[in-house]
């Protein structure tokens, strides 16, 4: 047996498959990692052992008898804690929110259950998935394994901290302007943005999607098997297809490749990043492809008119809640939050417009390339008490430059860790695909991550660094 910490989701079906380790025995183990890390990282929410060693008790079962539920079948699962699982309240990360039971799971984790996957945690994510910071006011704050006097990012703040520290090989996060990505790319993890429309979702709406979160390009294939399946509650999501989810041979030889280092707006792109991101773009090039740069698609305009139409949409929520309770939200979001009242409903239509502007802005891109490589966010991570990387919520999206377009055109878009800084800390590369073509993102990354080679992951030890 190698070093059960440093397994893979791929390799726990093969040791389950082999009776070389079982469920029970996995999650014995897991447990246990999950006690050295917790106190200090505040990764989970609704953490239930107990049903977790009773689920694997049975999952350990069927192997015994060679009849495994499905494919994923005894493999700890972590959920984000505003996708509903059954019984279960959904804060939205906010100390204002009433907590209510869901009335059934979401589409994601059923059909992670009807594969056999044991959900044994939610995990946390800031007020209303608004910020990407590990900061809540309903959570305690949830920090960054690589240096827990850092920021995780977020909106999937949790699921990234707990990936990376080991807590089990899949993990789900939602994405709306970067929130799978940046917190993959400040955690050094894998993480896919898929086409919208390609894993259902229940609510949906513009730009939001679901997605995997793992430390290998592998384990993110194993679940796109499992969450691309459909569910008739999504009303956008898109038709059924036959993908082979785990043919990932590719040749990038001819590949036109843009290389994106300014994003058009936003913060300026920092000199570790920058370097490891040609760095990695230049082995794509040494493999035959046609490297380019080009520029960046966003402009202030269409930034700014995201931001206006977003705080008005978030208002309509606040509005309603009486000051005592709209108290208990972040100061931060609240500040934000609250201008949204003074957008009338023609500059609401006008902010919203501009996400019609990045759709074509990204067309004419994938008229001119086939692939486009970035940086996953234009800074390494933060103040782990900041709500975002300038921490001002009159500028809340500097940093989301890189990553946000690709949600409003539907597009693809993994980050891959591509390096450290000095210090430490790891660096994301971005790798978007035209429109639905998902597997051509999975297959470059799983290239970028054969070329890269395996990463040496945080050890619980940095738990005691803070109290």
């Amino acid at each position: 047996m190698t070093d059960i910490a440093a397994l893979s989701a791929v390799d726990l079906l093969k040791h389950y498959r082999d009776k070389t380790l079982s469920p029970v025995e996995y999650f014995d183990w897991l447990e246990k990692h999950i006690a050295t890390w917790e106190p200090s990282l505040r990764a989970l929410y609704l953490y239930r052992p107990e049903v977790a060693r009773e689920e694997a008790g049975a999952s350990a079962a069927r192997w015994a008898n060679g009849a495994p539920k499905g494919p994923l079948d005894g493999v700890p699962v972590t959920i984000k804690e505003l996708i509903a699982t059954e019984g279960d309240p959904l804060p939205f990360g906010s100390a204002a929110t009433e907590l209510v039971p869901a009335a059934e799971d979401a589409p994601a984790p059923a059909r992670l259950r009807e594969d056999g996957a044991i959900i044994y945690a939610k995990t946390t994510c800031p007020d209303y998935a608004m910020i990407s910071s590990g900061v809540s006011s309903f959570h305690p704050l949830t920090r960054n394994p690589w240096d827990l006097s850092k920021n995780p990012g977020g909106s999937s703040s949790g699921a990234a901290a707990a990936a990376a520290a080991g807590y089990g090989p899949l993990h789900v996060g939602t994405d709306i302007g970067g929130s799978i990505r940046l917190p993959c790319g400040w955690c050094g993890l894998f993480g896919l943005k898929p086409s919208y429309g390609r894993i259902p979702l229940d609510p949906f709406y513009l730009g939001r999607v679901a997605g995997p979160m793992t430390r290998t390009v592998d384990d993110s294939v194993l679940m796109m098997a499992t969450l691309s399946r459909p569910d008739w509650r999504d009303g956008m999501s898109l038709p059924p297809q036959n993908i082979n989810w785990f043919d990932l041979k590719t040749n990038v030889k001819g590949l036109r490749i843009g290389l994106m280092l300014n994003a058009g707006c936003g913060l300026a792109v920092e000199d570790e990043v920058r370097e490891a991101v040609i760095a990695a773009a230049k082995k794509f090039e040494q493999a035959g492809a046609v490297l380019s740069e080009i520029d960046g698609i966003l402009t202030r305009e269409m930034l700014d008119g995201l931001d206006l139409f977003w705080r008005a949409r978030s208002w309509v929520d606040i509005e309603a809640f009486d000051p005592p309770t709209r108290a208990k939200i972040l100061p931060y979001i609240l500040q934000w939050a609250q201008k949204g009242a003074e957008v009338s409903g023609v500059a609401a239509v006008k902010g919203y417009n501009q996400t019609n502007e990045m759709r074509k802005a990204a067309a004419q891109v994938f008229h001119k390339v086939d692939l486009v490589l970035s940086p996953t966010a234009p800074v390494v991570t933060f103040p782990a008490e900041w709500a975002s990387p300038i921490n001002d919520p009159e500028r809340p999206f500097e940093h989301i430059a890189f990553t946000v377009p690709w949600n409003m055109a539907e597009n693809p878009a993994a980050s891959i860790n591509c390096g450290f800084t000095a210090s430490g800390l790891p660096i994301g590369l971005q790798i978007v695909g035209p429109r639905f073509a998902d597997l051509t993102v999975l297959r470059l990354s799983r290239l970028y991550e054969t070329w890269r080679g395996p990463i040496k992951w945080p050890k619980p030890a940095k738990a005691n660094v803070v109290a």
